[in-house]
């Protein structure tokens, strides 16, 4: 159901073929990057966070780990996970499929800097197998982001 809603997002864009569906899992970065043969930093990581009671999301590198005292900054508040429960609940996709597209609820969705270094990149597409490929440009289109966001560290 998650995947066909995020097909059906990208159907009003002409998009819709570009939705990959592999094979093998990408549910993981190191997964997701192993299906597309790029680097896991390629990988646009979907990560979902509750500030009070509001979902949001913020799409990362895949490299990347939330740096708490950036987020704090950023934020006001303390970075907290949704559950695997929770991110299905306000998004619609189970965790491994979290995406920007096609979500159930309306949610205001950031992008990190740590994407901007590359031309493109891979996030999921509604499931644990699906994927699909954007520039940085078409990312921001059709994420509709709120705004550019630095709340990561690299090890």
């Amino acid at each position: 159901m998650s995947l066909e809603a995020v097909k059906k997002y990208f159907v009003e864009f002409n998009m819709d073929h570009r939705v990959m569906v592999l094979e093998h899992s990408t549910a993981t970065v190191e997964e997701a990057a192993k299906a597309h043969g790029v680097d896991p930093d390629q990988i646009g990581k979907t990560l979902s966070f509750k500030i009070d009671e509001k979902p949001i999301l913020i799409v990362v590198a895949g490299k990347a780990k939330v740096d708490n005292k950036k987020y704090k900054g950023q934020f006001s508040k303390k970075a907290k996970m949704l559950n695997k429960d929770e991110a299905l609940e306000y998004t619609g996709h189970a965790v491994g499929g979290v995406c920007p597209f096609g979500l159930k609820n309306p949610i205001d969705v950031y992008l990190d800097v740590s994407l901007k270094k590359h031309t493109e990149v891979i996030p999921a597409a509604g499931d644990s197998n699906s994927s699909i490929r954007l520039t940085i440009d078409e990312l921001e289109k059709y994420s509709n982001f709120k705004k550019w966001v630095d709340v990561c560290k690299y090890d």
